[in-house]
């Protein structure tokens, strides 16, 4: 059987897929002004896109720390942003009771890191059959996620994809191994990396999350190269004002000269 993921780079001319938007649905408008700019760049350039924004961000560092517009509000405006934009969408659940409501809705299911190994969570995701992304937790060896691949399997559904983002280091900080990126091509899935979380310093904001932001265009330039068969990117057009993940967010207006690099990359690399 096919895979959804495997299946938007299907083409003789080397390419990646692109998962961006917003770390949250912060209100209709910016995340609109996010989704349109994005898909205009995308579309210039020739890369499949699927918009993400969460609706939730439920691991959050401080109970004071800005999740979201909720589950119903924030999948309603992820609907009318899918339909006036005809773009493909996604987001993060974090209940297997939100699995089957969010697939109305979502193309694509997101599972958080923090959540890669709860099982009943990845079940249910799965069971929509829509396709499911699964974020490889900053605790897990990449061989680990092997066990995760093993879960969805049990469900008959192939539209899987693992999406590293990163090793916890210690002290606030996270490395990219990118070994990993070949030891999850040889379990046959395909391979995302989210270049933003990866210059995330969990935690090192005491009441929030900090972050390097100059450090993703790196890390992006280097998963390309390694065989990524996907890109995760969280961008703002202000990432200093961002309610979430501004410090390791992308601005807006430098995401197409990067993604041009990246593809120059790609076509270099096959």
């Amino acid at each position: 059987m096919t895979n959804f993921f495997f299946d938007m780079i299907d083409t003789p001319r080397p390419r990646f897929f692109l998962v961006a938007g917003p770390c949250v649905i912060e209100n209709f408008d910016t995340t609109f002004q996010i989704c349109e700019t994005l898909k205009s760049i995308t579309g210039d350039l020739n890369i499949p896109f699927l918009f993400k924004a969460s609706f939730d961000k439920a691991n959050r560092t401080s109970v004071d720390s800005f999740r979201g517009p909720g589950f119903e509000q924030g999948l309603a405006i992820l609907e009318k942003i899918k339909s006036r934009l005809d773009v493909q969408v996604v987001s993060d659940i974090h209940l297997p009771d939100q699995a089957v409501p969010a697939a109305r809705v979502l193309d694509v299911i997101q599972i958080p890191a923090f959540l890669c190994r709860q099982t009943d969570l990845i079940l249910a995701a799965c069971r929509t059959g829509r396709p499911v992304s699964v974020k490889k937790g900053q605790f897990l060896a990449p061989g680990d996620c092997k066990n995760i691949l093993d879960k969805a399997a049990s469900t008959g559904n192939p539209h899987i994809a693992i999406t590293e983002r990163g090793t916890s280091f210690g002290y606030n900080n996270l490395v990219v191994d990118f070994r990993s990126i070949h030891i999850l091509r040889q379990m046959g899935v395909p391979v995302i990396f989210d270049a933003t979380h990866s210059v995330q310093l969990p935690g090192g904001g005491i009441t929030s999350s900090g972050g390097d932001r100059a450090f993703i265009p790196t890390l992006a330039k280097a998963a390309v190269a390694a065989g990524a068969h996907g890109l995760f990117m969280e961008t703002h057009p202000e990432p200093s004002k961002a309610l979430c993940d501004g410090p390791n967010s992308m601005p807006l207006a430098d995401m197409a000269p990067l993604l041009e690099t990246l593809l120059a990359i790609k076509q270099a690399t096959g």
